[in-house]
């Protein structure tokens, strides 16, 4: 479960994050970056389609100008993943409340813009 979300900083099971991150299988793996900072393709996400969750959520940064391609989209509904894309304060909370449901749920957050 994520802690606390504030501009350019995540707390996760008590421990602090500092830059965008990944949650796989319950894992975060931190440092996620991405061949073109605010727009989040396929290849930026190979370990959450490996893992073929139920749903992903992204977190698009606080005001939310990152944003998920046409071709990742599309990739997702193939797969049958659903794709919930928020501004990180929003995504968090969707996240925590995915989890709690049980769901099995990935998550990719951008922590700044």
């Amino acid at each position: 479960m994520i802690d606390s979300y504030t501009f350019g900083r995540m707390v996760i099971d008590g421990r602090v994050y500092q830059a965008d991150l990944m949650i796989v299988s319950g894992q975060v793996q931190a440092g996620w970056w991405r061949r073109e900072g605010h727009l989040v393709e396929v290849e930026d996400v190979t370990d959450i389609l490996a893992a073929r969750p139920e749903i992903l959520v992204v977190g698009t940064g606080s005001p939310g100008q990152m944003r998920v391609s046409d071709t990742l989209a599309r990739t997702l509904r193939d797969l049958a993943i659903e794709l919930v894309e928020q501004p990180t304060p929003a995504a968090t909370a969707t996240y925590n409340q995915l989890a709690a449901e049980g769901r099995n749920t990935a998550a990719a957050f951008h922590l700044t813009c």
